[in-house]
């Protein structure tokens, strides 16, 4: 990731490119970097001075998303109960997912290990936080950790795009109701 600073213009520039990239990799067949560049309002040249690269694009997405998931876990628990927290971050993963399912897609084998790297563990660490929330008020199984969840909710990168609607939200409130602690 880059850190040098941008100008205001160049900084706009590469949000819009993101969300632009965002957007068709949700919602496109295939990643075309000229339909992200015209959905952005940029030319190709902007396009590639920020991403020399389609893998190098499609890669600042994902690790943005990762970022915004596990930000996400500590505003949730601070607004919710535990496991109503877990539930929303549930909301997000899914789609996170889809990103993560299309990107993987589209990625070499060595860009694909550089983003696991980066994701799976402040993810873990995300999850342990609203996870161990819920052990403490009660809400949440004791018997289960931040890997068994992450191995549950794996299976969002397997569905097709023709079922995700019907499918990804409802399989995450399966695992929901298998995390609740049972009622004795």
């Amino acid at each position: 990731m880059d850190s040098t600073p941008r100008r205001a213009d160049a900084a706009g520039n590469r949000e819009r490119i993101i969300e632009a990239a965002r957007a068709v990799i949700a919602n496109a067949d295939e990643v075309k970097l000229n339909a992200i560049a015209k959905q952005a309002g940029v030319g190709q040249g902007t396009l590639y001075r920020h991403f020399p690269t389609r893998e190098a694009l499609l890669a600042e997405v994902y690790r943005e998303d990762v970022d915004q998931l596990v930000a996400a876990a500590p505003a949730l628990l601070a607004e919710h109960e535990p496991l109503t927290a877990l539930a929303r971050w549930f909301d997000r993963v899914v789609e996170y997912a889809q990103v993560k399912r299309e990107v993987f897609a589209a990625v070499e084998a060595g860009v694909w290990q550089d983003l696991s790297a980066h994701s799976l563990g402040p993810i873990g660490a995300a999850l342990t936080a609203l996870l161990d929330a819920g052990k403490a008020e009660g809400a949440i199984r004791s018997d289960v950790d931040a890997r068994d969840v992450i191995l549950l909710i794996g299976y969002l990168t397997r569905l097709e795009q023709d079922e995700w609607d019907a499918r990804a939200r409802h399989l995450l409130h399966i695992v929901l109701d298998g995390l609740r602690r049972p009622q004795e």
